[in-house]
């Protein structure tokens, strides 16, 4: 039986923050549509991630850059009616934030008010002064330094960020950044373990690692990778838990089958009159036929 919404506790920002100071692990899936969302959300995840990496996994763009701030909105907005337990952040995409503060600042109302409880952004020390204004007008703001996909371009490709001393001290000081500018949690992704160790032990608020070892305060992963629905050989940081692709194309190749061959459907697939009613109306026709030859 599916537990009830309302007899679970809900996740909120205070209660990712407290799971830092107990040293408990913080859960978090990507989801970008009702049934995904409804399945993540009852597994008990903390977190739900409407991530820009729908862009990939779900519109088939290339890279995560194309997604447009409308299209986040109507994937979050299916989300949200089916997550009652798991904290809802949203990506704030590229081109949402980058003109300024009051761009970012009416991008981050408007994602509030179609359901979402955080926003995520990407950027360290540079975004400071926007994250600072986002927690000042009440909306939570989840980091994300390391390889940020948004900036795909500008690293050449899909690089691990943080190798040497001088790009560590780098993400090092974007990591207090983001925290002291009033960030609740930082994601921490395709950097060495190393490293996201010493930033996970010198921060106040929990780090979410995606491609950054084991020592970080929680995980994310995008679900598809994770299900192996992505239809592309996943990253190194990812442990795929099903192979659902290959489970559906069977299913699919079943279905074919059976439809070129009669087999599908069958008498159990198809709904029948009720006892008699055949006899009436070949009666009934019959009736007619010879009523219009008169």
């Amino acid at each position: 039986m599916d537990p009830k919404p309302e007899a679970v506790s809900k996740i909120t920002v205070p209660v990712i923050l407290d799971r830092k100071l107990r040293g408990e692990k913080v859960t978090c899936l990507t989801a970008y549509d009702y049934p995904t969302a409804r399945l993540v959300d009852e597994s008990g995840i903390d977190m739900i991630l409407v991530g820009d990496s729908l862009g990939q996994v779900v519109l088939g763009y290339d890279s995560t850059i194309p997604v447009t701030l409308d299209e986040m909105l109507h994937h979050l907005r299916a989300v949200r009616r089916a997550t009652h337990r798991a904290l809802l952040i949203v990506d704030l995409p590229y081109g949402a934030y980058h003109q300024g503060e009051e761009e970012a600042l009416r991008a981050g109302i408007r994602c509030l008010k179609e359901g979402a409880e955080s926003v995520k952004l990407e950027g360290g020390s540079k975004r400071a002064a926007l994250i600072r204004r986002l927690v000042d007008a009440e909306i939570p703001v989840m980091g994300h330094i390391g390889l940020t996909p948004q900036s795909v371009h500008n690293f050449g490709g899909y690089r691990v960020q943080g190798r040497t001393l001088e790009s560590a001290n780098d993400l090092l000081a974007d990591a207090q950044a983001v925290e002291d500018a009033g960030a609740f949690a930082l994601v921490l992704e395709g950097i060495p373990r190393e490293l996201a160790a010493l930033i996970t032990g010198r921060l106040r608020i929990p780090t979410i690692g995606i491609g950054a070892g084991p020592d970080c305060d929680g995980q994310v992963l995008v679900i598809h990778d994770l299900l192996g629905l992505a239809n592309q050989p996943p990253p190194k940081f990812v442990r795929p838990y099903a192979e659902l692709a290959a489970v559906a194309r069977g299913a699919v190749a079943r279905y074919r089958d059976d439809v070129a061959t009669g087999r599908f459907p069958g008498d159990a697939e198809s709904y029948h009159w009720s006892p008699g009613l055949r006899e009436q109306f070949v009666k009934w026709a019959t009736i007619r036929n010879l009523k219009d030859e008169a």
